[in-house]
């Protein structure tokens, strides 16, 4: 760290009592109850990664809790935002945040590799979670998160707000009363898979760790287009950080076919790839290839449960479209649309699917950190909608290590793994650098 920073580097210096030394030594607690609010009392969080995403996210949540603390690795941005909502503290390190008793709840707003340390971590803190999609950088990862939240009895809502849409909703729930009748086809965006990249080293900036920026993944050169999330191509298209456009807007569309399938807590039984086979893209500073770019071919394809095949062949970018025996409805954000325009569906059978209502995303996870009702998006919504994302780029990933395209790759959702292809499987994790790894036990 920077020796202009001494003051830092003292609010760090405590991160070996309080949770560190719980979590390390195996003591920490198996539940944590949620506490009662009075009825007027305001829930005070805390915010870990206030980049672009992450400080839209404080600001609207400052409007209806109290933020009481920053945390983000680059400290000149941690400090504008806690100006910006009147938090009393910044840190440098999120676990500091964690060990403070007074914060109900956190905000998890990091580059996506980051997402499930903090997640799990927080979770053992004994702190609600809010976590902006996608919920983890891997199926494995998710996983770990979902077993903390349960573990340590956290309220946890993933950032795919169209679960709250009432449009959304509606449309969802004249799919799954058979107002298509039987369905066949699914229809999803074409998302990019993500680059490689290679970038020249630059001079860090004062105040940004970046060996903890990298955390979990390789320490690579800092360049500011790899750290910058609204650069050309930002850490968000790039493999080592993120599952590209495939997992990011991914996780709002391919939400939404498992919405419609109801299939929350399951999910496909073959994924495979039709064209030639995967060839990765090298984003440089020549060719950067774009934020949200990258590779989008060859073609996925997933078959759920009575043989609905899902086909990423250019529906909508946050949505997809049904397709059944009586017609064919496109889900998306902010409504719907139905061809024929004059379907119906038995009114009595919509109002029977059950789905959690919300139609406020955010009020939504502070309601229920009161309640301690499930969110719209709780874990297992968040783990089994990114993880058709992660089933995609790994169906290409595999069809370039093989050179093979036909492949049909079976996907046993229960446990997790397929159960035909090793090198599949070794795609459900990652490696990590030490000092980052993810726990074993949760």
């Amino acid at each position: 760290m920077p020796a202009a920073f001494p003051r830092r580097r003292l609010l760090r210096s405590g991160l070996t009592t309080g949770l560190a030394a719980a979590v390390a030594s195996g003591t920490a607690p198996l539940f944590i109850p949620g506490r009662a609010f009075g009825a007027n009392e305001r829930i005070v969080i805390g915010g870990i990664g206030v980049g672009n995403q992450g400080s839209g996210l404080v600001s609207s949540f400052a409007k209806r809790a109290s933020v009481a603390a920053i945390s983000d690795v680059y400290l000149p941005r941690a400090e504008e935002m806690a100006g910006k909502v009147g938090a009393g503290s910044v840190y440098q390190d999120y676990r500091a945040l964690l060990d403070r008793k007074d914060i109900d709840a956190v905000i998890v707003a990091t580059p996506h590799h980051w997402h499930a340390l903090c997640c799990i971590h927080a979770a053992q803190a004994g702190k609600d979670i809010y976590c902006e999609k996608p919920l983890a950088y891997s199926i494995l990862e998710g996983r770990r998160v979902v077993e903390a939240v349960r573990k340590y009895g956290r309220v946890l809502q993933t950032g795919m707000q169209q679960r709250s849409g009432s449009k959304e909703q509606a449309g969802c729930r004249l799919v799954r009363a058979g107002g298509l009748g039987k369905i066949s086809r699914v229809i999803a965006s074409n998302y990019a898979s993500p680059m490689e990249p290679e970038f020249p080293e630059q001079p860090v900036p004062e105040g940004l760790d970046w060996e903890r920026w990298c955390g979990p993944a390789d320490l690579l050169p800092f360049n500011k287009v790899v750290w910058d999330n609204r650069s050309d191509p930002s850490w968000v298209s790039l493999r080592p950080f993120s599952g590209g456009a495939m997992t990011d807007w991914g996780a709002h569309g391919l939400d939404m076919a498992q919405w419609g399938l109801g299939m929350d807590t399951s999910g496909p039984e073959e994924v495979w790839v039709e064209g030639a086979a995967f060839q990765p893209q090298v984003s440089t500073p020549e060719k950067p290839g774009g934020r949200q770019k990258g590779p989008n071919a060859p073609k996925v394809c997933m078959r759920y449960p009575g043989d609905v095949v899902l086909e990423m062949t250019g529906g909508p970018q946050f949505g997809v479209t049904f397709v059944g025996d009586k017609g064919r409805l496109t889900l998306q954000r902010g409504g719907f649309k139905a061809d024929p325009a004059d379907l119906t569906v038995d009114l009595a059978a919509a109002e029977a699917v059950e789905l959690i209502r919300s139609t406020d995303h955010h009020q939504n996870f502070l309601d229920c950190i009161k309640s301690r009702a499930e969110p719209a998006a709780g874990p297992e919504v968040g783990q089994r909608s990114t993880s058709l994302g992660h089933l995609a780029n790994i169906a290409r990933w595999v069809s370039g290590l093989t050179g093979e395209s036909d492949t049909r790759l079976r996907w046993d959702a229960a446990a997790e793994r397929f159960t035909n292809s090793d090198e599949a499987n070794r795609f459900l994790s990652r490696p990590y650098r030490a000092g980052y790894s993810l726990p074993d036990h949760i």
